[in-house]
Formats: C-alpha cells, structure tokens, sequence
C-alpha cells in the first residue's frame, strides 16, 4: 500500500471519529459535558486535600515522605486533569471503536506525561534532602547524589517518552535504531560537548574535589559551589563566581586545600649582628617556646640558619595541626606576639636591610 493510500485512510478515519463526536443530539452533549465536570471536580477536590494532608503531616514532622508526597502532588497539571476528565466524558458520547482508541490513547499519553512529572519531583526531592544532609558530613556523597539525580530524572523522561510514542502506535525499535545512528552525528558535531560531560563524570566518580572544598586552579582560587554537567563554579575570595570549563580543569593542576590535614609552616627571624653571642645561642630555645606554648601544633624545629647580608638568620619550622587558614593565621599572630614581647625583654634588636659603607 502507497504513501499517499494509508494517508488517505488516516483522513478518513479521523473524519469519521470527528463525525462520531458531533452527530451526537444536545441531550448526549449535556450529559457528557456534565460528567466531565464533576469528574474535573472531583479530582480537583481530592488533589487538594491530599496536598493539604501531606502539607500538614510535613509541618509535624511525621516523616520525610510526608514531604517528598507534598512536592509530588504539587507537580500535578491543571490541563492534564481537563484532558482526562474530557476523556471521561466522551465515554457518554456515542462514539466508534477507533474513536473510543484515540480517546483512549490522548488519555494514556495524558496520564504518562504526570506521572513522568511525578517520579521527576520524588526524585528531585529525595536527591536535595540527603544531598543537604550529608554536605556537610560527607560532600563527596552529595556530589554523587547530585548526579546520580540528574541521570535519574533523564532515564524518567526517556522512558515517559518512549511508552508515550510506543502507545501512539509507533514502532520504538525502529525509532531507538534512528536514535542511535543519528547520536552518532551528534557526538561528532559536539565533541567538547561530551568532553565536558564525560569530565563531570570523572568528576563525580574520582572526587578531585568536591562541593565545598577550597581550591585552587592555576592562578585562580575558591570555593566549589556547583559541579554541573559542562561547567564547575567556584566562589572566590573576593566574592566573584569563576567558571571552570570541566574538560580544562581536568587538565589543569588542582590544589584541594580543603582535604589537607595539617599545614606546615616555616618562617624567618633576622636579628642585628651586633647581637652578644650568648642571646644568639639563646634564641632558638625562645623560638621554641613561643611555637609549642600554642595549641594545634606540632614543633619541627628552630635553627640559626645562616649568615645574611645585613642580619643573622633563624629559620623555624612547624606544623599546625589544622587546615583552616584562620586557624594558621591566628596561631602565627600568637606566635609573633610571643617573640616580639620576649625579644624586647632580652634587648634584641630585629634586623632591617642596611648596607654600611666605609670612605678612606
């Protein structure tokens, strides 16, 4: 059979079901218009006292269910309600069987495309509550959670889809099959595209980093606050959004300070040369006590280091048992306190850049 002859069947069956609908008299059309009001009604009612009920069991606290229930119902649509109670009432109508199948079908697609909407809110609220949950316990679990979210949600709409395509009568092997070699065009035409995509998996499955870490990424540096599907952000210091490329910051060296467990600290004393060589001797000890008398360290050491241009040098290490840079910078102001209180007791003089020049 030709094109043009299954076409033309197509027209005269949907112009046969539209003569079904109207040749129905006025009294049908009433009874069938009254049916699908009450039961537009009625399932308007019902959806309002289960959102009201779930509302009410969420403010008590009876469970979090009672929460992802209110987000489910409220993702129902007005206009699909009218549909299938347009659905009901045609039932009144005297209609035909291919009628009555079409009927059936904008029904069947109708009630797909909520329930699509609501696996698409349980999941999105599910994800969100243990996501705030665990971010600040365990953010590499609400990254995971975040995208495993995402390719939730997308399997919901491509199975919607497909059962909706499938019920209207068309062949889904053949169409999957279509899919497929045109995907194969289509991830040619965009190959950074998918790079990205496949850098946020690596991303989500790896954990270089995760939402909340502080990092730094070349000469830029901040805090993550989103990993999406193409693109990273991170909130800097200054208070600017930076947005990474996932591709580019895979490629990039990455400093996570946030998995640092503690941080190691060295820096320098210079003291005149004028010094009596007694104190000299002496300030290593004091160096010492001015590190250990804070908490959170760990002394490495304190060593008259070497011979400056215009000062004696002494170098101190230690490790602050923290990865907070507050933290280090608090213990350090402490520390400097410490040394410059017992250096103006013993009369020792810090050193300053000089250059002393002799003429004959």
């Amino acid at each position: 059979m030709s094109f043009i002859q299954t076409l033309q069947q197509d027209i005269v069956a949907f112009l046969q079901s539209a003569w079904d609908v109207v040749k129905n008299n006025f009294h049908t059309w009433l009874i069938a218009l009254v049916a699908a009001v009450v039961v537009f009604f009625l399932l308007r009612l019902t959806h309002g006292l289960l959102v009201r009920y779930a509302a009410r069991m969420a403010e008590r606290e009876k469970g979090d269910w009672f929460h992802d229930l209110e987000c489910v119902l409220r993702r129902t649509k007005t206009w699909i309600l009218l549909i299938l109670a347009a659905c009901c009432g045609s039932l009144f109508l005297g209609l035909s069987v291919n009628s009555l199948e079409i009927a059936k079908m904008v029904a069947v697609t109708a009630l797909l495309i909520q329930a699509a909407l609501w696996a698409n809110a349980l999941v999105a609220s599910a994800v969100k509550r243990f996501a705030e949950r665990r971010k600040e316990t365990d953010a590499a679990s609400a990254t995971t959670l975040s995208a495993l979210g995402f390719v939730g949600r997308m399997a919901i709409w491509t199975a919607a889809v497909l059962l909706a395509v499938a019920n209207l009568g068309i062949d889904v092997t053949a169409l999957v099959a279509g899919f497929g070699i045109g995907g194969i065009a289509v991830a040619l035409a965009a190959q950074n595209i998918l790079g990205d995509l496949f850098a946020s998996a690596s991303i989500v499955l790896d954990k270089p980093f995760v939402l909340g870490d502080f990092i730094i990424v070349d000469d830029k540096m901040g805090s993550v606050e989103y990993i999406g599907l193409k693109t990273t952000r991170l909130r800097s210091i200054s208070g600017e959004q930076l947005i990474f490329s996932n591709a580019d910051l895979l490629k990039s060296r990455i400093h996570n300070y946030k998995q640092m467990y503690e941080r190691r600290v060295v820096f320098t004393i210079d003291v005149t040369y004028d010094t009596p060589c007694e104190k000299v001797s002496a300030i290593s000890a004091m160096l010492r006590e001015a590190v250990e008398s804070q908490e959170r360290v760990r002394f490495d050491r304190a060593h008259f280091a070497r011979f400056g241009e215009s000062a004696l040098v002494f170098e101190v290490v230690f490790y602050v048992l923290a990865p907070e840079y507050g933290v280090y910078r608090d213990i350090q102001q402490a520390i400097n306190l410490i040394i410059l209180r017992r250096f103006t007791d013993e009369n020792i003089e810090f050193a300053f850049p000089s250059r002393t020049v002799y003429q004959r």
